[in-house]
């Protein structure tokens, strides 16, 4: 059995859990190997994680808070490989507390003393000013284009479309399914899974989603209108962004779970969909979604 640890490097405890988790796995004959989390960066390779994965990864352990589970989540979210993560951060809604110990949590889950929630994941695929949209039923666009790598990204939480460096308003076109909703002017979007939904679109004014769900929420950001709402969307919806309507110097930014995506073009369209693979957290002595809710917002 094979076990990737992942530690926030920036966390002198989280570290002092991964040597000490090391000792452990060693004595148990088990292999593993460690990441620092600062590696798993999108301007990073992720030789470790690769090499990991392609060996055969039976559960991953990650020491740190939320971002260092986004962070995870993004390299190994769709490949079945469950994560256990142990807080070590701050708000800790996605880890398990550290309380017990980090031998006492990862042995447990190694007996199969744990709960696999399985968590919705976004598919987020992006068209850029000047290319062909294949999405669009008038374009002549094979399907397959659909498929590139460097146009599609992962979120766990959330994409954020924001006002860019310039600090401008901007202007857009919402759509779900086809369906245009509305044309809005303000901030931006966040387009956020049920596990997002307790972080930057909850700030946003959007609502608490139980992690069960498999829609999505899209919550527009400051917007100059007083009849904007937030949307719960149903699983299979897609929520469809045009930037099309944004004048040039008002540039959109994009971020995916806190990571900032870079085109070589303005962004055009912005297409979020479900994941085709869910990312699986596995819970230690699991404390209800709504009693955690209540103590943390209430």
């Amino acid at each position: 059995m094979h076990i990737l640890i992942v530690r926030n490097n920036s966390n002198s405890q989280a570290v002092d859990a991964s040597l000490l988790l090391a000792t452990y796995l060693a004595t148990q004959g088990l292999e593993y190997t460690l990441v620092d989390s600062s590696d798993l960066s999108c301007r990073c390779d992720h030789e470790g994680v690769n090499a990991a994965l392609a060996a055969g990864v039976a559960m991953t352990v990650v020491l740190g808070g939320d971002g260092t589970i986004l962070r995870t989540a993004r390299q190994i979210g769709t490949s079945g490989v469950p994560i256990l993560g142990i807080n070590f951060g701050r708000l800790g809604f996605l880890a398990n507390s550290s309380d017990d110990g980090v031998i006492a949590i990862v042995s447990s889950a190694l007996a199969g003393d744990v709960v696999a929630e399985q968590r919705t994941n976004l598919r987020i695929d992006v068209v850029c000013a000047g290319e062909v949209d294949p999405w669009d039923d008038d374009s002549d666009a094979a399907m397959a284009d659909v498929d590139d790598p460097a146009r599609s990204f992962f979120a766990l939480n959330e994409l954020a479309v924001t006002r860019g460096a310039n600090g401008r308003i901007i202007d857009f076109g919402l759509s779900i399914s086809g369906d245009h909703i509305a044309d809005m002017r303000g901030d931006g979007l966040v387009v956020a899974t049920a596990t997002g939904s307790t972080a930057y679109a909850l700030s946003a004014g959007g609502p608490l989603v139980a992690p069960g769900f498999n829609g999505l929420v899209a919550v527009p950001l400051a917007p100059h209108t007083l009849h904007s709402r937030a949307i719960v969307t149903a699983a299979n919806d897609v929520v469809e962004m045009d930037l099309s309507l944004n004048c040039d110097p008002r540039e959109a930014t994009l971020f995916a779970d806190g990571e900032l995506l870079t085109f070589d073009a303005p962004v055009k369209r912005v297409y979020v969909a479900r994941g085709t693979a869910p990312t699986t957290l596995l819970r230690y002595q699991r404390e209800g979604f709504y009693e955690h809710a209540a103590k943390v917002f209430f």
